[in-house]
């Protein structure tokens, strides 16, 4: 594999790979992808929140997000009210049907969490993250 092993980039994919193969088994098992996922935990944490916040935090483009928007707003998970700081932009929050199966997907989570990192210990878990983030936030 000549010098790939070494390189943090195919590690990283690697592991990427490994990750959302486990998520789609777990979590994904109730018909939502890791970036719905992601979505929704946030709507749930920042009520109102603007599809452009969204955006910027998960690094995706805005029509990137509309599509994932478009999904959980067709299941009935996720409602888009006019926003009342700035009226060309959408005010997003969960229904009773979103609070409902979000709350079943984090149960899911935390166990694929525990099944990806079950080599590692929390010490390591932590530092793992840690690292990663010193990787995406210099840039």
């Amino acid at each position: 594999m000549g010098m790939l092993p070494g390189l943090i980039g195919f590690n990283l994919r690697c592991a990427h790979l490994a990750l959302f193969q486990h998520f789609s088994a777990t979590v994904g098992q109730e018909d939502i992808t890791a970036p719905q996922f992601g979505t929704l935990l946030l709507i749930e944490a920042n009520p109102g929140i603007s599809q452009s916040a969204i955006a910027g935090a998960l690094r995706f483009d805005r029509s990137t997000l509309v599509q994932i928007i478009d999904r959980l707003e067709g299941r009935d998970l996720v409602v888009r009210q006019v926003s009342p700081k700035d009226r060309r932009s959408h005010a997003l929050r969960l229904t009773e049907s979103g609070f409902a199966l979000l709350e079943q997907l984090k149960e899911l989570a935390i166990s694929h969490e525990d099944d990806v990192a079950g080599a590692l210990s929390t010490d390591e878990r932590d530092q793992l993250i840690d690292l990663l983030k010193k990787l995406y936030s210099r840039g």
